[in-house]
Protein backbone atom coordinates (compact mmCIF):
# COMPACT_ATOMS: atom_id res chain seq x y z
CA UNK A 1 0.00 0.00 0.00
CA UNK A 2 1.13 3.61 -0.93
CA UNK A 3 0.92 6.24 1.46
CA UNK A 4 -1.97 8.17 -0.13
CA UNK A 5 -4.16 4.41 -0.31
CA UNK A 6 -3.53 4.64 3.59
CA UNK A 7 -4.46 7.94 3.43
CA UNK A 8 -7.37 7.90 1.63
CA UNK A 9 -9.06 4.29 4.04
CA UNK A 10 -7.81 7.15 6.70
CA UNK A 11 -9.54 9.73 5.42
CA UNK A 12 -13.13 8.08 4.23
CA UNK A 13 -13.27 7.06 7.92
CA UNK A 14 -13.90 10.72 8.45
CA UNK A 15 -15.96 10.87 5.36
CA UNK A 16 -18.09 8.09 5.14
CA UNK A 17 -20.51 7.47 2.67
CA UNK A 18 -23.24 9.40 1.07
CA UNK A 19 -24.96 12.36 2.54
CA UNK A 20 -27.27 15.01 1.33
CA UNK A 21 -27.48 17.74 3.88
CA UNK A 22 -29.48 20.69 2.91
CA UNK A 23 -27.45 22.60 6.03
CA UNK A 24 -24.30 21.37 4.32
CA UNK A 25 -23.08 23.81 1.55
CA UNK A 26 -21.43 21.16 -0.17
CA UNK A 27 -24.86 19.64 -1.29
CA UNK A 28 -25.32 16.09 -2.44
CA UNK A 29 -21.85 14.21 -1.31
CA UNK A 30 -20.57 10.69 -1.87
CA UNK A 31 -17.42 9.88 0.06
CA UNK A 32 -16.62 13.09 0.51
CA UNK A 33 -16.83 14.03 -3.29
CA UNK A 34 -19.58 16.70 -3.69
CA UNK A 35 -21.96 16.63 -7.14
CA UNK A 36 -20.23 19.34 -8.07
CA UNK A 37 -16.34 17.78 -8.34
CA UNK A 38 -17.83 14.47 -9.56
CA UNK A 39 -19.54 15.80 -12.42
CA UNK A 40 -16.31 18.46 -13.29
CA UNK A 41 -14.59 14.73 -13.36
CA UNK A 42 -16.61 13.25 -16.04
CA UNK A 43 -18.99 10.86 -13.71
CA UNK A 44 -22.58 11.56 -14.52
CA UNK A 45 -24.53 8.94 -12.49
CA UNK A 46 -26.58 9.08 -9.29
CA UNK A 47 -24.13 10.37 -6.64
CA UNK A 48 -25.45 7.53 -4.30
CA UNK A 49 -23.69 5.57 -6.24
CA UNK A 50 -20.44 6.93 -6.94
CA UNK A 51 -17.85 4.15 -7.25
CA UNK A 52 -15.02 4.10 -4.13
CA UNK A 53 -12.48 3.41 -6.37
CA UNK A 54 -13.92 6.90 -8.78
CA UNK A 55 -13.87 8.58 -5.43
CA UNK A 56 -10.30 7.55 -5.04
CA UNK A 57 -9.19 8.66 -8.32
CA UNK A 58 -10.86 12.30 -8.05
CA UNK A 59 -9.06 12.53 -4.88
CA UNK A 60 -5.59 11.41 -5.70
CA UNK A 61 -5.66 13.99 -8.72
CA UNK A 62 -7.58 16.75 -7.38
CA UNK A 63 -6.50 16.82 -3.85
CA UNK A 64 -3.36 14.67 -3.30
CA UNK A 65 -0.87 15.29 -6.25
CA UNK A 66 -1.36 18.73 -6.60
CA UNK A 67 0.29 19.78 -3.03
CA UNK A 68 2.94 17.03 -4.05
CA UNK A 69 2.22 14.85 -1.09
CA UNK A 70 4.32 12.28 -2.00
CA UNK A 71 7.48 13.63 -0.60
CA UNK A 72 5.83 14.10 2.50
CA UNK A 73 5.98 12.19 5.81
CA UNK A 74 3.00 9.74 5.25
CA UNK A 75 1.62 11.24 8.67
CA UNK A 76 2.03 15.09 7.08
CA UNK A 77 0.74 14.20 4.46
CA UNK A 78 -2.02 12.80 5.51
CA UNK A 79 -3.44 16.20 7.45
CA UNK A 80 -2.73 18.30 4.46
CA UNK A 81 -4.86 16.09 2.38
CA UNK A 82 -7.80 15.77 4.96
CA UNK A 83 -7.53 19.96 4.80
CA UNK A 84 -7.21 20.07 1.44
CA UNK A 85 -10.64 17.18 0.92
CA UNK A 86 -12.31 19.08 4.03
CA UNK A 87 -11.60 22.51 2.78
CA UNK A 88 -9.38 25.75 3.90
CA UNK A 89 -6.22 27.00 3.00
CA UNK A 90 -3.85 24.04 2.80
CA UNK A 91 -0.86 25.53 1.25
CA UNK A 92 -1.02 28.47 3.26
CA UNK A 93 -1.41 26.20 6.16
CA UNK A 94 1.42 24.03 5.09
CA UNK A 95 3.80 27.16 5.13
CA UNK A 96 2.61 28.37 8.20
CA UNK A 97 3.19 25.22 10.18
CA UNK A 98 6.64 24.91 8.82
CA UNK A 99 7.95 28.31 9.58
CA UNK A 100 8.48 28.99 5.40
CA UNK A 101 7.29 32.05 3.55
CA UNK A 102 3.54 32.29 3.52
CA UNK A 103 2.69 33.45 0.04
CA UNK A 104 0.24 30.57 -0.61
CA UNK A 105 2.51 29.41 -3.37
CA UNK A 106 3.16 25.64 -3.11
CA UNK A 107 6.94 25.17 -4.79
CA UNK A 108 10.40 23.40 -4.05
CA UNK A 109 11.06 26.35 -1.16
CA UNK A 110 7.37 24.97 0.44
CA UNK A 111 7.66 21.01 0.13
CA UNK A 112 11.86 21.70 1.96
CA UNK A 113 10.33 23.51 4.46
CA UNK A 114 7.91 21.08 5.75
CA UNK A 115 10.27 18.02 5.15
CA UNK A 116 12.50 19.82 7.50
CA UNK A 117 10.33 20.35 9.86
CA UNK A 118 9.61 17.32 12.76
CA UNK A 119 6.53 15.30 11.60
CA UNK A 120 4.95 15.95 15.45
CA UNK A 121 5.78 19.65 15.40
CA UNK A 122 4.26 20.03 12.75
CA UNK A 123 1.17 18.40 12.96
CA UNK A 124 0.43 20.13 16.17
CA UNK A 125 1.08 23.70 14.34
CA UNK A 126 -1.16 22.60 11.55
CA UNK A 127 -3.97 21.40 13.98
CA UNK A 128 -3.65 24.96 15.87
CA UNK A 129 -4.36 26.89 12.39
CA UNK A 130 -6.91 24.76 11.07
CA UNK A 131 -8.76 24.76 14.31
CA UNK A 132 -8.33 28.70 14.34
CA UNK A 133 -9.63 28.61 10.74
CA UNK A 134 -12.72 26.56 11.67
CA UNK A 135 -13.45 28.80 14.49
CA UNK A 136 -13.41 32.05 12.66
CA UNK A 137 -16.09 30.77 10.54
CA UNK A 138 -19.74 31.59 10.81
CA UNK A 139 -21.23 27.68 10.79
CA UNK A 140 -18.62 26.95 13.51
CA UNK A 141 -21.60 26.68 15.18
CA UNK A 142 -23.61 24.33 12.68
CA UNK A 143 -20.59 22.15 12.15
CA UNK A 144 -17.91 23.20 14.69
CA UNK A 145 -18.39 19.70 16.99
CA UNK A 146 -17.75 18.00 13.80
CA UNK A 147 -14.67 19.64 12.75
CA UNK A 148 -12.83 19.43 15.77
CA UNK A 149 -13.93 15.78 16.15
CA UNK A 150 -12.30 15.02 13.06
CA UNK A 151 -9.03 16.81 14.07
CA UNK A 152 -8.90 14.82 17.19
CA UNK A 153 -9.19 11.43 14.85
CA UNK A 154 -6.28 13.15 12.82
CA UNK A 155 -4.46 13.90 15.58
CA UNK A 156 -4.91 10.00 17.05
CA UNK A 157 -4.07 9.13 13.24
CA UNK A 158 -1.19 11.21 13.30
CA UNK A 159 0.14 9.74 17.01
CA UNK A 160 0.15 6.71 15.99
Amino acid sequence: MTSFDNAFDALIGNEGGYSNNPADSGGETMWGITARVARAAGYTGAMRDLPRDTAKAIAKRLYWDPLRLDELDARVAFQIFDANYNGGHPVIWMQGAAGAKVDGLIGPATIAAVQATDPLKFMMRWNSLRIRYFTSLKTWLNFGKGWANRIANNLWKGAA
